[in-house]
């Protein structure tokens, strides 16, 4: 999906960064996310994320 950095965002709004992996796919996964956008999320490296842009740079690769 070329937009699925645009997608994961809509997911994760009210999310406190920094924030852990394990955070933001809680938070998607909350948010009803779908099973493409949990896929990418649960993909990123294991790190802390500061916020949404760094997220979306990670997704992208």
């Amino acid at each position: 999906m070329a937009n699925l950095p645009i997608e994961i965002q809509k997911y994760l709004g009210g999310i406190d960064y920094p924030a852990s992996r394990d955070e933001i796919v809680r938070t998607a996964e909350g948010s009803g996310a779908d099973r493409e956008v949990l896929d990418a999320l649960r993909g990123l490296p294991d790190r802390q994320y500061d916020g949404p842009t760094a997220v979306s740079e990670a997704v992208s690769g």
